[in-house]
């Protein structure tokens, strides 16, 4: 007699799989003539090479997004019988990132299509031959999302690289773009702005980090207030994330608008009671500086209160470059620009990076470049 049963249920793990893919053509002559006939070698990501679509796509993914080195991704592969250099997986990941270069040509573009975009860049050491040292180089963040809003255009995020941080190099990628900006203090955007082409709103995070470190430091009452006060703005931002440009107005000019007011009123009062020269002081004059350039997200529903979407598509590269410590060339740093915009992209529009990219991979050889932007992450069936 069966009294019933117990189910346990335990996670397992199996290690992914090398395929060999054998592509047999015959050939055939003809019994008339001299003739011979053979079908042609199906279009392959990297000509004349190896490797498949979805062992690129597993490459860019262990490097980009799960920061793996490619020497330790050759160790890896070792481990499973397969030798594949470092030098290989290299020229891999820049023949793959050339191919895919159009398609992150297509999110900058529908990236500066925005009304607001975010701006933000880090540092990244980059091999300076001869010198038998690194020199620091640059990737330039810039990012379109406008889910706070409760507008429906997928969010993005596009990449570039630059051997220096030269005001120029943003100058150059935002030459076709009108509208708000959000971004730090960097004195390089100010030739952006002269133009009225584009219009400044600063960052109120930076502002909160410097009270932040003070009262850390210090344990500072008046920093302390500051941080309180900011919280308050944060609060009005929950309240209106998600609604419509109209009704943020709304929101902020009747509860934000009186805390950021007040706000600036008493940071101005407690300038004459500190000393100039204290990391207080700072604060206080970098925040007034700043909150005046802040002020617009007040009467525009699609702006934001920070600059944290810019901030946030920098996490992936400060991660990774922790691990690969440096890209060889300025070629090697574009590589890296093309592959973020393509893996970040994908993970803001809740699409498998690996699935995507192998797909993708697979059949922008044969793709006509008039229709790249079929391909998009958000235009793909998850």
């Amino acid at each position: 007699r069966r009294l019933g049963e117990d189910v346990t249920e335990e996670l397992e793990y199996v290690p992914g799989r090398f395929i060999v893919n054998r592509i047999v053509r015959p050939r055939f002559a003809c019994s008339g003539c001299e003739g011979f006939t053979q079908a042609p070698l199906p279009s392959r990501p990297i000509e004349r090479g190896r490797p498949g679509a979805g062992l690129l796509a597993h490459v860019l993914v262990n490097k980009y997004a799960d920061h793996l080195p490619l020497y330790r991704q050759s160790g890896i592969f070792e481990r499973d019988g397969i030798d594949l250099d470092r030098s290989t997986l290299a020229d891999w990941v820049g023949k793959s990132t050339a191919l895919l270069e159009p398609l992150a040509d297509a999110i900058g573009w529908h990236v500066l299509a925005g009304q607001a975009i975010f701006a933000d860049d880090t540092p990244v050491k980059m091999l300076a031959p001869g010198k038998g040292k690194t020199a620091t180089a640059r990737l330039w963040a810039y990012g379109r999302d406008e889910r706070p809003w409760g507008s429906s255009v997928p969010p993005a995020s596009w990449y570039q690289f630059s051997p220096d941080r030269k005001g120029q190099h943003p100058k150059d990628h935002l030459a076709k773009y009108q509208g708000w900006m959000h971004a730090d203090g960097y004195a390089g955007f100010e030739d952006l702005y002269r133009s009225g082409d584009i219009r400044e709103v600063a960052c109120m995070a930076h502002v909160r980090r410097k009270f932040v470190d003070v009262h850390r430091a210090q344990g500072s009452a008046i920093a302390d207030e500051a941080i309180r006060r900011i919280a308050q703005l944060y609060a009005v931002e929950k309240e209106a994330r998600g609604s419509p440009p109209d009704r943020r107005v709304n929101i902020r000019q009747n509860k934000a608008k009186p805390i950021f007011d007040d706000l600036e009123v008493w940071l101005h009062g407690q300038l004459p009671n500190i000393s100039g020269k204290s990391p207080l002081a700072d604060a206080i004059r970098y925040a007034l500086t700043r909150m005046a350039r802040l002020r617009p997200y007040l009467d525009q529903g699609v702006l934001e209160l920070d600059n944290n979407t810019a901030e946030r598509a920098m996490r992936s590269i400060a991660i990774g470059r922790k691990n690969y410590l440096f890209v060889g060339s300025q070629t090697g740093g574009k590589a890296a620009a093309i592959a973020y915009t393509l893996i970040e992209t994908a993970k803001l529009n809740g699409i498998d990076p690996q699935a995507w990219l192998a797909d993708t991979l697979a059949r922008i050889p044969d793709y006509k470049i008039n229709r790249v932007d079929d391909l998009l992450p958000w235009k793909t069936a998850p």
